[in-house]
């Protein structure tokens, strides 16, 4: 199934877009934290924005790096990546007080587009728990083959209705900045020769390749 088609110039668009939504947030925290240095003159609210300038320059950071390897080109055509690289970024970017990551995959070069395909299934999983709880990422298969495995538990954990139908490109009607993300994740996973699936298993989220 090759799927609707997206004009090439759409497509770049609405990702550049999925990017600078991520990065307005902290962006704009730097910024108005560093408005208040120029402005206050009280020691602990100049404390307190400096601690908000590192805090969201570090977010910024690394949302830059995941998109840089989940969205953009990552090297040469035909490139690896290093799974561990992949762990790094991932933990940079969804880790915090009230999401934890267990990464169960050996540290292995593979395929460019299988990394950026598990980065981008990663997302979906950890936006099926909007409260926060485990992601556990494990292999299907080893080698070149490897396929990946995403299962997210967390309260209230549920799958958006409008994800599945996007994963197998059923259509791209309303398609935007925000629907961009699974859509582009189906084409990743049948430029891997794979298909993805997003499915409920009792209370737990589960994101596979098939």
């Amino acid at each position: 199934m090759s799927g609707p088609v997206i004009e090439p110039l759409d497509l770049a668009a609405l990702l550049c877009s999925r990017v600078c939504h991520d990065l307005i947030s902290p962006v704009g925290a730097i910024v108005n934290g560093l408005e208040v240095l120029a402005e206050e003159k009280d020691e602990e609210t100049k404390t307190f924005a400096l601690e908000l300038i590192k805090k969201s320059a570090g977010t910024a950071s690394a949302k830059l790096q995941f998109c840089r390897i989940a969205f953009g080109a990552a090297g040469s055509a035909g490139a690896q990546i290093d799974l561990g690289d992949a762990q790094a970024i991932s933990r940079g970017f969804l880790e915090d007080d009230k999401t934890k990551l267990a990464w169960n995959l050996p540290r292995a070069l593979v395929a460019k587009n299988r990394v950026k395909l598990l980065l981008n299934m990663l997302l979906l999983a950890a936006q099926s728990i909007p409260r926060g709880g485990q992601l556990t990422v494990d292999a299907l298969g080893a080698g070149d083959t490897m396929g990946f495995k995403i299962s997210a538990a967390g309260l209230n954990a549920k799958i958006p209705p409008a994800v599945p139908p996007l994963l197998a490109a059923e259509s791209i009607e309303g398609l935007d900045a925000h629907r961009i993300q699974p859509f582009y994740t189906g084409m990743l996973a049948r430029a891997c020769g794979l298909g993805v699936s997003m499915t409920l298993d009792g209370e737990i989220v589960v994101v596979a390749t098939k």
